[in-house]
């Protein structure tokens, strides 16, 4: 009954461990992901992720282009002077890029585009339309520096508090619920990930192999996570119009995937490193094992100790008792009949068959 027992149970805890370690290897790479996320909703986080991209050459273009666009459309507006005044708004803006007050001004527009969104999708008691931000700060920034440049009508750039949608208002219901999701599973995900595989490496029956499988799906969803990152600025970029600068576009995808593209080479690297050390641990201590005392503790003593027991059987020679014959009277030797003695060829009372 009892040899019954122990191989249901042992088959039991193998399920069981399997079916915890399997869920952690599916929550770590989501875990990650979703912590990753989490971080970008801070604010200082966010302004210092995207602060480097202000001496980015393709951004900086980029930037160019768009807001020199922007201050030629405006003068066009303001004056009736038909001077081609494109060539030299934009060769402006470009050195107006270069400078120290550039990347002030691009920091102090991202943190108002983050605050505003922000804002947006923590407070469930906002008024309903699209997020905006006010880029006049940043428009008086740029028409300074123009000024500095002596560009003519660069004082006639108006500087207004206009509001610029950076999210629809069809889309922030679904980023607001997205957001607070994210939020909690940030928190959940990672805890989950690491009392389940725990749990499963404590219940296993081979807690070794347990460990060993627990760093190869850590390694498997590292991986799959750095697949994802690569796959998803591919789509990214081939989903822009064409008027969109892609390398620029491709250095911001860059630069707020930097930390989750580290988190998923040191999943890899950590889930390898995991596996190879319990696998070498297992290999050095089965090599150091003492021989199986299985076959010594069922021989009986007795048996050991017997020198006539065959090697290849473990079963004592077969032994033949032969008991002496008795001679009749008058048959002894030098002719006395009384018998007094056994026969001199008699042989001993036992003796190997």
């Amino acid at each position: 009954m009892t040899e019954n027992v122990a191989p249901h149970s042992t088959r039991l805890r193998a399920a069981l461990s399997a079916a915890l370690l399997t869920l952690t290897c599916l929550l770590t790479p989501c875990g990650t992901l979703a912590a990753w996320a989490a971080a970008l909703a801070d604010t200082g986080h966010y302004v210092d992720t995207m602060a480097p991209l202000a001496t980015d050459p393709d951004v900086r273009d980029a930037v160019a282009d768009a807001v020199g666009d922007e201050v030629v459309r405006e003068l066009h507006a303001e004056t009736t002077d038909t001077t081609p005044l494109g060539p030299f708004v934009r060769e402006a803006i470009r050195s107006f890029t270069r400078t120290d007050a550039f990347r002030t001004a691009w920091e102090a527009g991202n943190r108002a585009v983050h605050d505003a969104v922000l804002h947006a999708l923590r407070d469930d008691a906002a008024a309903p339309g699209p997020v905006t931000v006010d880029l006049a700060p940043v428009t008086a920034q740029v028409r300074a520096r123009l000024a500095a440049d002596h560009l003519p009508f660069a004082h006639r750039i108006p500087v207004e508090h206009t509001e610029v949608a950076v999210v629809p208002a069809g889309e922030v219901a679904g980023l607001r619920k997205g957001y607070h999701v994210l939020d909690a599973a940030a928190f959940w995900l990672p805890l989950a990930a690491v009392v389940l595989a725990a749990t499963g490496i404590a219940v296993a029956a081979r807690r070794r192999r347990a460990l060993t499988a627990t760093g190869l799906g850590t390694a498997l969803g590292g991986a799959l996570l750095v697949l994802a990152v690569a796959v998803g600025r591919r789509l990214t970029l081939a989903d822009l119009p064409d008027r969109v600068h892609r390398p620029a576009v491709g250095a911001v995808y860059d630069a707020l995937t930097a930390t989750l593209r580290t988190a998923s080479w040191l999943l890899l690297a950590l889930g390898l490193t995991v596996a190879l050390a319990s696998w070498l641990a297992g290999r050095h201590g089965s090599r150091r094992a003492p021989p199986s005392p299985a076959t010594t503790r069922h021989t009986p003593s007795s048996l050991r100790e017997n020198p006539g027991i065959a090697p290849a059987s473990g079963r004592p020679e077969r032994w033949t008792l032969r008991l002496p014959t008795r001679r009749s009277p008058g048959t002894g030797r030098g002719g006395r009949g009384d018998g007094g003695g056994s026969a001199p060829g008699a042989r001993g009372c036992c003796s190997p068959g």
